[in-house]
């Protein structure tokens, strides 16, 4: 079977169109509440590997017009870095979607291939005239590969692969962004130097995952959004910051199948969402979506059975941002839900993982 039609245990194509996500049979419990690791096996081989990530790209590249591949940079076992490029004017504001600085948290990655799918239908034609969008679908690939230089051994996904957070390295690339860019890890830098410090980027939404069992008000979070919490970051960009999560969470909130919390993250400039708004005063939005593709500890790890619903998260986290900002209705979002929005909170000490 092709690995493109393995990859989501509910069909995608049966799920969406951009606009207008269809109502699908979830599994029982496929919400903030979706299955546990326990409840699913940890599989990695439904997952996209590099190569086949690549040969997806460049078919899409083949068949949208308005769709440019660009190579940023490679990584440390070499593997070039692929970035998916819709700019119709260089007026028009700019959204980066940022997926696997973490190697492990992969099914924002599978969302954002759906979504560059997608903007290649004829539905997206007015969106794509009034902004213009960069995706990033797999930062931290030898990472994604456990092409790495130390032992994944203790890791629990079954598969023909591990896949694990960290670089060929053993460096944590989402710890890179307070240095100087000739200190970086070569995927940091090629994203500091060829894509932050090249294009006039507006806004950010760094996809990561976090564990299976952070929740709020009792029930387990689909996942969380966090605006950049630096000192240093311009009222402005911060503003910016928050219209992007209202943007967010109102069209998450409304599915049955979303529940979102505030994620408690650190202030250091050194994490992207921070780093970025820092040092480019770019409007940035984490989302830590419910669950890693693998991991050493166990209850990180979440079932196969909850792709479904994480990965139409991501792809209406992605439609929502663009469409916002296409239509510039992201000016006159309401953010004062932040100052209700609870944090989460993590059951049997599970620590949050930005």
């Amino acid at each position: 079977m092709n690995l493109k039609k393995k990859v989501l245990s509910v069909s995608l194509s049966s799920m969406m169109a951009l606009g207008a996500v269809t109502a699908v049979a979830l599994p029982a419990g496929a919400v903030g509440n979706g299955p546990s690791a326990g409840n699913g096996s940890v599989q990695t081989s439904i997952l996209h590997t590099y190569q086949s990530l690549v040969d997806y790209l460049k078919t899409q590249d083949a068949k949208q017009e308005a769709m440019e591949l660009e190579v940023i940079g490679q990584t440390v076992k070499g593997r070039d870095i692929h970035m998916a490029k819709y700019i119709s004017n260089p007026e028009n504001p700019t959204i980066l979607f940022l997926t696997q600085q973490h190697g492990n948290e992969q099914l924002t990655t599978e969302g954002a291939l759906e979504f560059i799918k997608h903007l290649g239908t004829g539905k997206t034609s007015g969106v794509l005239d009034n902004v213009n969008i960069l995706v990033i679908p797999m930062l931290n690939a030898d990472g994604a590969m456990g092409d790495v230089d130390f032992s994944l051994v203790d890791y629990h996904a079954d598969g023909d692969r591990h896949l694990t957070r960290y670089n060929a390295n053993y460096v944590d690339l989402n710890r890179e962004h307070a240095k100087e860019t000739s200190d970086m890890e070569p995927e940091a830098r090629a994203l500091h130097e060829n894509v932050f410090a090249k294009y006039d980027i507006d806004y950010m939404i760094d996809l990561h995952h976090q564990g299976t069992l952070s929740e709020t008000e009792g029930e387990l979070v689909s996942g969380s959004i966090l605006y950049p919490t630096n000192p240093d970051v311009k009222p402005e960009v911060l503003e910016g910051s928050k219209k992007l999560g209202a943007v967010v969470y109102n069209a998450l909130e409304e599915k049955g199948w979303g529940h979102i919390g505030k994620y408690r993250g650190g202030e250091g400039a050194n994490i992207g969402r921070n780093g970025a708004a820092v040092r480019y005063d770019i409007s940035t939005l984490l989302f830590e979506m419910r669950g890693m593709s693998d991991h050493f500890i166990e209850s990180y790890a979440l079932g196969q059975k909850s792709n479904g619903y994480l990965i139409k998260q991501t792809i209406t986290t992605l439609d929502a941002a663009v469409r916002a900002i296409a239509d510039d209705s992201i000016e006159t979002m309401d953010t004062s839900f932040w100052d209700t929005l609870p944090y989460q909170t993590n059951r049997q000490n599970e620590e949050a993982d930005e």
